[in-house]
């Protein structure tokens, strides 16, 4: 059986259990706050508890690193829904250290593309269409500075209400401690 009809199995029963009736919220962030997060999977459950939120507190959005690549792409468009149309008014970016992002190198992952039957001539294709593939697929140096990066471009978005606090933070996934990169309330 695949992992996901694993998980259709399950999850019949916990519809036909009501187990969804403990997580019930509205789509409005109660604590009005827009996290952008990495997606790690010891943040899965670590971050929420370690920053006091339970279900229906903040709009989390998760990628690799916490990074924001482009200032008009998704994350930074989730971001943006969220302060307009979903009632959020603050913002934390929250990166953490050890993250597989730090110091990843794009050359591994494109031998494992190749590896895994990706067609050589789509990265000339991809050049042509003026894609920079290595520079799309690097990582980064430094978690902290990583995080200054991403609150940098919320805070200068054409886009962003004015006055919104945006915060930059650090944890760590072993304790869950919080470190303060930038804050307008420090």
């Amino acid at each position: 059986m695949s992992l996901i009809n694993e998980i259709l199995a399950y999850n019949q029963t916990f519809v036909a259990n009501k187990d969804y009736q403990k997580y019930e919220t509205s789509k409005f962030p109660d604590k009005k706050l827009v996290i952008l997060t990495c997606m790690d999977t010891r943040l899965l459950e670590m971050l929420p508890r370690a920053m006091n939120l339970e279900n229906g507190d903040a709009k989390i959005i998760k990628n690799a690193g916490a990074v924001i690549s482009h200032p008009f792409g998704g994350t930074m468009r989730s971001i943006l829904v969220a302060l307009y149309e979903l009632q959020a008014d603050e913002v934390a970016v929250v990166g953490h250290y050890g993250c597989g992002m730090a110091g990843l190198k794009p050359e591994p992952i494109i031998e494992k593309a190749l590896e895994r039957g990706m067609d050589p001539s789509s990265l000339e294709t991809l050049k042509y269409a003026g894609v920079d593939v290595e520079k799309w697929l690097q990582g980064f140096e430094d978690v902290e500075e990583n995080v200054q990066n991403s609150v940098d471009i919320i805070r200068r978005h054409p886009f962003l209400p004015g006055g919104t606090p945006v915060h930059g933070l650090a944890i760590s996934p072993e304790t869950g401690e919080l470190t303060v990169v930038d804050s307008p309330d420090s």
